[in-house]
């Protein structure tokens, strides 16, 4: 999930094409529905993103009262409005009043503590939680933008690889090699290994082994600490981070033809890291991995295109080979791994289906 942050933006305004009073407001590639004659382009307004929870009296504000997501209809969610796809709000609230919101844009002042929004964090089901215990050396996943919001994370041309995203739950494993934890070491080796979900990642927490654990049961059944015991001697590397989605009926609403509840249980790395020298590096998990562990399908390689990009984040799964339903998406990354200035860290990029954002009875857990 990408970080929360309420900014004000430049406005592009362009015509709905299915209703006379409104209009669509771009920030970004994101578009909004916005009242026709409230913006034009060039105007400067605050941009509130999906995922965000709203105070009652901002909601009541907007007007958007019983209109929003969630049991308190307080969250912002993708919707479409007269057949257009609208995503996150853009407004001028009450609080902000006055302000200098070209210059707030110039210097990416964050709005979200003054108005009172904070970012939604999914609910966690029992079989993907557990007793936790703290995990300093637990390499982390980061936080993906979305490039719909920050199309220029990738120069035009820059090559560039596409991979599906998958809709199921990240499990972080985490091997320090000649470490003797209290977590069981894979055969042959005297390394520790860690295993965690990205919202106990992020905390610094990592999960005490269980076989009933979801993360635990996918990282024993496709062997994935030996796979790191034996990249972590290959590469010469302190620690490594295998990072993959476990997925499959009973973990998200999208199963991919994988069952959580039986022996079919899905797993597909998405990414590698590895601490040499004291540094951590990104890898390509295709050089890597390919052939010893399942990995996230790869749909593209090439020179970086926005139309390109965007085609492919819909349309059909692949992991199954079946196409048993949509895609959620895509995850974007340069084929030299590099630093961004846009985002202020690493240069990767998700961008996710209209299809998937509007589907009806989907599950968000983490």
């Amino acid at each position: 999930m990408s970080t929360l942050r309420v900014t004000a933006e430049p406005l592009t305004i362009h015509e709905h094409p299915n209703a006379d009073a409104l209009e669509l407001a771009q920030v970004g590639l994101y578009r909004a529905v916005v009242a026709k004659g409230a913006y034009r382009s060039g105007d400067f307004a605050v941009y509130i993103p999906e995922q965000a929870v709203l105070p009652a009296a901002l909601v009541d504000e907007l007007g958007l009262t019983g209109r929003l997501a969630g049991k308190a209809s307080d969250r912002v969610k993708a919707v479409r409005l007269r057949g257009e796809l609208s995503q996150g709000i853009v407004c001028r609230p009450e609080a902000l009043a006055g302000a200098d919101l070209e210059r707030a844009a110039a210097d990416g002042t964050d709005f979200a503590e003054l108005l009172g929004i904070t970012k939604w964090s999914p609910p966690i089901p029992p079989t993907m939680s557990g007793d936790v215990e703290p995990a300093p050396d637990l390499l982390p996943w980061v936080d993906i933008e979305n490039l719909r919001r920050h199309p220029d994370v990738f120069a035009p041309g820059e090559p560039v690889v596409v991979t599906e995203k998958l809709h199921g739950t990240a499990c972080l494993v985490t091997y320090v090699a000649g470490d003797h934890g209290a977590a069981v070491p894979p055969a042959g080796s005297s390394g520790r290994v860690m295993v965690s979900s990205k919202g106990f990642g992020a905390k610094g927490l990592a999960l005490r082994e269980d076989p009933r654990n979801l993360y635990w049961r996918a990282v024993r059944g496709h062997a994935v600490p030996e796979a790191a015991a034996r990249l972590a001697a290959e590469l010469g590397a302190t620690r490594v981070g295998i990072f993959g989605e476990v997925y499959g009926a009973g973990v998200q609403d999208l199963s991919y033809g994988a069952n959580a509840r039986s022996a079919g249980l899905g797993f597909a790395v998405f990414d590698v890291s590895a601490e040499i020298d004291g540094r951590v590096h990104w890898l390509d998990a295709v050089r890597l991995l390919d052939g010893e562990l399942p990995l996230v399908p790869r749909l593209y390689e090439g020179p970086f295109d926005p139309d390109t990009v965007l085609a492919l984040a819909s349309g059909r799964e692949t992991v199954s080979g079946e196409e048993l339903h949509l895609r959620e998406g895509v995850v974007v990354r340069p084929v030299t791994e590099r630093w961004s200035p846009v985002v202020g860290g690493r240069a990767i990029a998700k961008c996710v289906s209209p299809a998937y954002l509007t589907r009806k009875g989907g599950t968000e857990y983490e």
